[in-house]
């Protein structure tokens, strides 16, 4: 597994670089600038009503911007997943209309985290460390379901949970 970026849940705003925040600026700018400068000098035909014109010309401007925005947050958010930002972005440039994009959404992989026992890097949705079989998450004994720590019950199986040997430190999370 590749070695994931660390970027905690609070600095999402990191999320954005820099150069996709001005790539974006310049790109609403050149599309404001290519329907009230350009496109208005090349008419063959009567103008439309204004309020039209004024429509299509933000909303094609935010199209654009968040375009730059999107490749900008694929380009942070998959090294935090153990994936390749330069792959994904090729994908988000090759691929017309945000298609790239909406298959980086389907196809990335859950955050990766470190097993507080080991340091190994392990995926969020796992239950056990898969190098020193530490316990990561609060799971019922007999179907395995993850479950919260204050559950008496299992809410799939209704197994006892009073029973299974739950480690000290989830038990006190749960208190």
């Amino acid at each position: 597994m590749r070695n994931p970026q660390s970027i905690s849940i609070n600095e999402d705003e990191r999320l954005f670089p820099i150069w996709s925040i001005v790539a974006a600026s310049v790109a609403f700018v050149l599309v404001e600038y290519y329907f009230w400068v350009v496109a208005p000098g090349q008419r063959h035909h009567p103008p439309p009503a204004l309020g039209l014109r004024i429509y299509f010309n933000i909303s094609w401007g935010v199209v654009s911007a968040l375009y730059f925005l999107m490749v900008g947050y694929i380009s942070k958010d998959s090294p935090r997943r153990g994936m390749s930002p330069r792959f994904w972005m090729i994908v988000c440039f090759v691929m017309p209309a945000g298609i790239g994009a909406v298959l980086y959404f389907l196809l990335r992989q859950p955050e990766v985290t470190r097993c507080p026992a080991c340091s190994t890097h392990v995926l969020s949705d796992f239950h056990f460390c898969p190098q020193c079989n530490y316990r990561l998450t609060a799971n019922c004994g007999n179907c395995f379901r993850t479950v919260r720590a204050s559950d008496l019950f299992c809410t799939r199986c209704g197994h006892e949970l009073e029973k299974d040997e739950m480690p000290r430190r989830l038990r006190v999370l749960g208190d």
